[in-house]
C-alpha cells in the first residue's frame, strides 16, 4: 500500500483468482488525476468525502454512497471536491468481463456500456467495497460471485448498449493515422509539426481532429500510451528504470510523475503489489 502526505493511502492491485479484474482502494486529498482513459471500464463507489469527476460534458460531483462510472476510452479527470478529499474503493472490469456478464443476464444486445457516470445507488456502492473486502481476504469464491452480482446489478440498472458512431470523415481518418504512428514511435516521437508534415496537413488542424477524435490532444493521448505501455512492463516483472527507458520517459522520476498522476500509486508500490500474496487484508478502513 501506497501512503503519502495528508493521510493519504492508495493500493492497486489485481487478485489472480478473479481473472479480468484490477482492484484500488484509496484516499486522496491532494492528489488529482490527470485528464486520461482506461481499456476497460471503471467503477467506483465513494465512502467518504466528495471526487470531482471532470468528463466531456463538464464536472460532476460524487458523494458519499455515489457510484461511478466510466466507459472504455472515455477521457477523464479527476479531484477532491471537498477539502478533506475522498476515499472510495474502484472496480476496472475487463471489455471482455463486462460482456460476457451483460449477454447471460441482462437483454442489452451489442456492446454494454453506462448511460450516466454519476448514479446515487449506495448498496451497490457496497457491493463494490464487498468485492474488496473478499478479495483481500483471499475469499475467491466469495470476490467472484459478488462481482458478477455487482456487474449484473449495475448492468440492469444503468446499462445500454452503446451507440454506433456514423461514419467517420476526414478528420477522424487522420486523427487514427496520428494515433497510430505516435504509437509506432511511442519511445521516440516527433513534434507535431513533424506529425502534421507527415500526414499531409496543418498542426491546427490536426491539433482539432486529435481531440475531437479522442478527447485530449496528442501530446496528452501520448502520456497516456506510454503509462498503459509501462503498466505491462511492470507487470512482467521489468524494472521501473528499464521501463521508464523503453516507453520513452526521460528516467524513472518522470515515469514516476506521470503514472501516479495516471493511476494512483507510483510505479514501484504497483510492480509489488503484482507480487504479493493472499491474504492481504488490512490497507485501510473498508
Amino acid at each position: 500500500m501506497a501512503r503519502a502526505r495528508d493521510g493519504e493511502w492508495a493500493r492497486h492491485w489485481h487478485y489472480p483468482a478473479v481473472p479480468g479484474l484490477d482492484l484500488l482502494r484509496a484516499r486522496y486529498v491532494r492528489h488529482s488525476f490527470v485528464r486520461h482513459s482506461h481499456e476497460g471500464f471503471v467503477l467506483g463507489a465513494v465512502r467518504q468525502g466528495v471526487e470531482d469527476v471532470v468528463t466531456p460534458h463538464g464536472t460532476l460531483h460524487a458523494g458519499r454512497g455515489s457510484v461511478v462510472m466510466l466507459n472504455p476510452e472515455v477521457p477523464h479527470s479527476a479531484h477532491a471536491g471537498d477539502p478533506d478529499g475522498w476515499s472510495y474503493a474502484t472496480l476496472y472490469p475487463s471489455l471482455d468481463l463486462v460482456a460476457a456478464i451483460a449477454a447471460e443476464e441482462t437483454t442489452l444486445r451489442g456492446t454494454p456500456s453506462f448511460a450516466e457516470t454519476i448514479v446515487e445507488d449506495e448498496d451497490t456502492a457496497l457491493l463494490i467495497r464487498a468485492v474488496h473486502r473478499a478479495a483481500e481476504e483471499g475469499n475467491a469464491l466469495a470476490a467472484d460471485s459478488l462481482l458478477r452480482v455487482t456487474l449484473a446489478r449495475l448492468l440492469r440498472r444503468h446499462g445500454t448498449a452503446l451507440t454506433v458512431r456514423a461514419p467517420r470523415d476526414a478528420g477522424a481518418v487522420t486523427a487514427a493515422r496520428a494515433r497510430d504512428l505516435l504509437h509506432r514511435r511511442m519511445a521516440d516521437p516527433p513534434s507535431l509539426e513533424q506529425l502534421a508534415r507527415e500526414l499531409d496537413t496543418g498542426s491546427f488542424a490536426l491539433l482539432r481532429a486529435f481531440k475531437a477524435a479522442y478527447g485530449m490532444p496528442p501530446h496528452t493521448w501520448l502520456t497516456d500510451a506510454r503509462i498503459r505501455a509501462a503498466r505491462r512492463l511492470l507487470e512482467a516483472g521489468t524494472p521501473p528504470a528499464a521501463a521508464a527507458a523503453e516507453v520513452g520517459f526521460t528516467d524513472q522520476p518522470h515515469l514516476n510523475r506521470h503514472f501516479t498522476r495516471i493511476v494512483g500509486v507510483p510505479p514501484g508500490a504497483y510492480q509489488r503489489e503484482r507480487a504479493r500474496t493472499y491474504k492481504t487484508g488490512g490497507a485501510g478502513p473498508h
